[in-house]
């Protein structure tokens, strides 16, 4: 009797007919059975958000043997609870990918991410789940350099798993990397955000851009320095964002005053 392949559930925030999800799909097609439930266009920065109020549309886009892919009008984490609900009823991913990404999703980036929006909700149901990136924000980019890390951490976490309320965020240098570095994220700031122009019409606009600073340049441990110097970066990132240092600080507070 032949051994069931895994079955892995793939989503990104640019788009399913992105370079970069094709070239994931390509990178694990021998791997595992794939369900790709992708935005219909990019959703770049759309983070954990969902549509509280807006109808959705699930549209099947293609279908061949161990491959379906299927497009919606809503965020990435709307495409993985419609996949979940929807179109994996009778089998439950083994493991959950948003990617590839075009563009870093480092230090404070994936808090704005939907491709980690990705990954954050597979992983809050209880599913090993895995974003990747990588630092080049063109549509043409060459996700080749990436193949064997993708398969690899792939690979290792189908068989090993994640701890619960873990998912792993990877971002790869443009051009390849000569290394892996499993790095903490870098304190940044964006600042100079929004560009004000006027339109024709008389009345102002604003644009959403932006410059990045990265806080802490002398720090060796780091998603940025990592980058910054040629290493894929692996970063463990936790659904839970308890501050349990200040539980025990608060212990001490007067709430009577």
């Amino acid at each position: 009797m032949m051994k069931r392949k895994p079955f892995i559930l793939i989503s990104n925030d640019d788009g399913f007919e992105a370079k970069g999800i094709n070239a994931l799909v390509d990178m694990l097609r021998d791997m595992a059975d794939l369900l790709v439930c992708a935005p219909d266009s990019a959703r770049s920065g759309y983070a954990r958000a969902f549509s509280a109020t807006t109808p959705l549309h699930l549209i099947p886009q293609h279908r061949e043997e161990g491959l379906e892919v299927w497009s919606s009008n809503g965020t990435p984490v709307d495409c993985v609870k419609l996949a979940l609900n929807q179109l994996c009823t009778d089998r439950q991913p083994d493991m959950v990918i948003g990617g590839i990404n075009h563009g870093d999703n480092g230090s404070v980036n994936t808090h704005y991410s939907g491709t980690m929006g990705v990954a954050a909700e597979g992983c809050m149901k209880y599913l090993p789940s895995v974003a990747f990136s990588i630092c080049d924000y063109s549509a043409d980019a060459d996700f080749e350099p990436m193949r064997t890390l993708v398969r690899s951490i792939t690979r290792r976490v189908l068989a090993e798993g994640l701890p619960k309320g873990v998912c792993l965020n990877v971002n790869v240098p443009k051009g390849g990397y000569k290394g892996v570095k499993v790095c903490r994220m870098a304190w940044g700031t964006w600042y100079d955000e929004c560009v004000k122009e006027r339109h024709p019409r008389g009345y102002d606009y604003y644009w959403m851009v932006g410059r990045y600073k990265n806080d802490e340049p002398e720090a060796t441990d780091t998603d940025n320095w990592a980058l910054s110097h040629g290493f894929a970066a692996i970063t463990p990132t936790r659904i839970d964002v308890t501050d349990y240092d200040m539980i025990d600080a608060m212990q001490s507070w007067r709430y009577d005053e």
